[in-house]
């Protein structure tokens, strides 16, 4: 288990994707491989433990690296009198979106099943893909990655 968390830790090579094609695009891209690693997830649940492992290691590459980019993001577009505050918030509502996951997974769980519950987080990657793409087309988004949008 432990595996599977460290290997998130690749994920940071998003930062290198989103300088050569663009944050928003790399965003919206690790958000459409978390998304459907968590639809995913439910099929392989009980079938062969590499494809759990192999969805669930992916899922953490993928998590870990549009974390960043959105973190990034905040310090390019927010007034520079404010950045401390903006990224502050960011991740304060970041972090409080992962409690609310971690403590509702389990209470959900309870009624649909360990199987299936992981659907519940499919909202968040399909609103945060529709976000970045939008900003993506706003002129605000040049400031990002040097120009990459």
């Amino acid at each position: 288990m432990l595996a599977l968390i460290c290997v998130g830790v690749v994920g940071v090579l998003g930062g290198v994707l989103s300088d050569r094609i663009g944050r928003c695009l790399t965003t919206a891209g690790m958000m459409v491989v978390s998304g459907a690693c968590a639809v995913l997830i439910g099929f392989v649940f009980d079938g062969p433990t590499w494809a759990l492992a192999l969805i669930a290691v992916i899922w953490g590459i993928s998590v870990i690296g549009d974390s960043a980019q959105f973190s990034a993001a905040v310090t390019e577009l927010a007034d520079s009198r404010f950045v401390g505050t903006a990224v502050t918030l960011q991740l304060g509502i970041g972090f409080a979106l992962t409690v609310l996951a971690i403590w509702g997974l389990p209470l959900l769980a309870a009624f649909v099943g360990w199987q299936w519950v992981f659907l519940m987080l499919v909202p968040g990657p399909v609103l945060g893909v529709w976000a970045m793409l939008r900003l993506r087309q706003l002129p605000e988004a040049l400031r990002m990655a040097g120009g990459a949008r």
